[in-house]
């Protein structure tokens, strides 16, 4: 019988498919946990109640102006303190109290802000005053808080350990505090205690910032503050409130030309064309080229004082985000520019050295609202604005290492602590 071919399929025939192989579950990497405690704290409380006093304490140099008038901070200030535990960034804040002028509107938002960012809130009290209706206004504002308070019992060296066993009680009886730190910012009595408390409630966290920064205050905030500072210091009544200070202008690294003489100490006063007082203070090392000088003063200035209403800030919403290394913050005031870096201790200069410094030409405007305050701030014969001018200029040619000559005009701007051009202005000089 012939054989019978059989016929392949056109089609090959489909082979089973191999049974899939069951996938291992994927295992999320743990996140390494930080190695450091970092977060922000909050300083508030009343007016002169020592807390800048005590965050240059804390910082081990001068962060933040003080001085025995109240309102003195009118910003949020940062102060970074980095250790090998990790980093407690402070927010100092203006003093809290009930708001009169737009100026004082902005002063209690910045409050408000730092009290919704912190992950932990300082209360500083004066435990020498009695507890009155601006202790209640303090505790109001705190009233929805559940985060970690402290409160801070400041100036408990020059006050009976009795009497501050009964503010405690006083104020454990109205709301919960995480701890009750009886402390003197002054003399740094238990400010290590203060610090150690902070670092066991702060989150695990990295680092925000870098070891050497120590606060996000600009070379051009800081200048205006000190020259407040001296203002301050020297004059009375209603003036602390009603004195601000811009910095016009910074030119610096100008050098002597040769064979040029260095002018003794020596300052200058008059009037120019718009009724503004004109104070000009040098170093008796300072010297600059007439013509030089006159080019600088002539120059327009950087922002106009004079122009139209600008935009309130209002209060900052909190950001709420995470990043692997810390929390974001939005807090009025506080600048997001280059910081201010750690003083290290240096060697004094020979006359000879501070001889060779660069010199430095600063033009500043301090802000009043009547012309009997320029009166107050010229003094008799200029003797007030000298002072103020000498003061201020030795610790900027510190801070700059340079000599300085320093030009001070003093300007009235009636109202200008409701105008909100004025505001945005000196709140400004936070970020440049």
């Amino acid at each position: 019988m012939p054989k019978t071919k059989t016929l392949k399929s056109d089609k090959a025939e489909k082979k089973p498919a191999a049974a899939a192989k069951p996938r291992k579950p994927r295992v999320p990497k743990a996140k390494p946990v930080p190695k450091f405690r970092t977060g922000y704290v909050a300083l508030i409380g009343r007016p002169n109640a020592g807390k800048s006093t005590l965050l240059n304490a804390i910082m081990g140099q001068k962060i933040a102006i003080t001085s025995d008038k109240p309102q003195t901070t009118r910003l949020s200030i940062l102060g970074i303190h980095t250790t090998p535990q990790g980093q407690i960034i402070f927010i100092d804040n203006p003093g809290i109290h009930k708001p009169l002028h737009k100026l004082n509107k902005r002063m209690m938002n910045f409050v408000y802000a730092s009290i919704e960012t912190a992950d932990i809130i300082c209360l500083l009290i004066d435990a020498t005053q009695k507890f009155g209706h601006g202790d209640e206004f303090a505790l109001e504002a705190l009233k929805n808080v559940r985060k970690p308070v402290f409160l801070l019992l400041n100036k408990t060296d020059i006050v009976k350990k009795a009497n501050i066993l009964l503010l405690i009680d006083k104020y454990q009886a109205l709301r919960e505090f995480k701890e009750f730190i009886p402390l003197s910012a002054i003399q740094g009595t238990n400010v290590d205690v203060l610090e150690k408390l902070i670092f066991e409630n702060l989150p695990l966290a990295e680092k925000l910032y870098g070891d050497d920064d120590v606060s996000d205050q600009s070379e051009r905030f800081l200048l205006a503050e000190i020259i407040r500072e001296k203002i301050l210091a020297h004059v009375e009544a209603e003036l602390p409130w009603a004195t601000a200070v811009y910095i016009d202008r910074i030119d610096r690294n100008r050098r002597r030309k040769p064979g040029q003489a260095p002018v003794g100490g020596d300052s200058n006063i008059g009037e120019n064309d718009g009724g503004d007082v004109v104070f000009d203070e040098r170093g008796a090392d300072a010297a600059f080229d007439a013509e030089e000088l006159r080019n600088a003063a002539g120059r327009p200035p950087d922002q106009n004082i004079d122009g139209g209403e600008g935009k309130e800030s209002g209060h900052a919403e909190r950001s709420g985000s995470v990043r692997p290394e810390g929390r974001e913050i939005s807090v009025p005031g506080v600048s997001t520019g280059p910081n201010m870096q750690r003083q290290e201790e240096k060697p004094k200069l020979s006359r000879e050295e501070r001889r060779e410094r660069p010199l430095a030409y600063i033009k500043a405007s301090i802000f009043v609202e009547r012309p009997n305050h320029q009166k107050i701030i010229i003094g008799h014969r200029g003797q007030v604005i000298k002072l103020i001018g000498i003061e201020a200029r030795r610790e900027i040619e510190e801070i700059l290492e340079s000599k300085v000559f320093l030009e001070l005009q003093v300007k009235v701007r009636p109202q200008w602590r409701d105008s909100a051009d004025v505001l945005n202005l000196i709140e400004g000089q936070k970020e440049t």
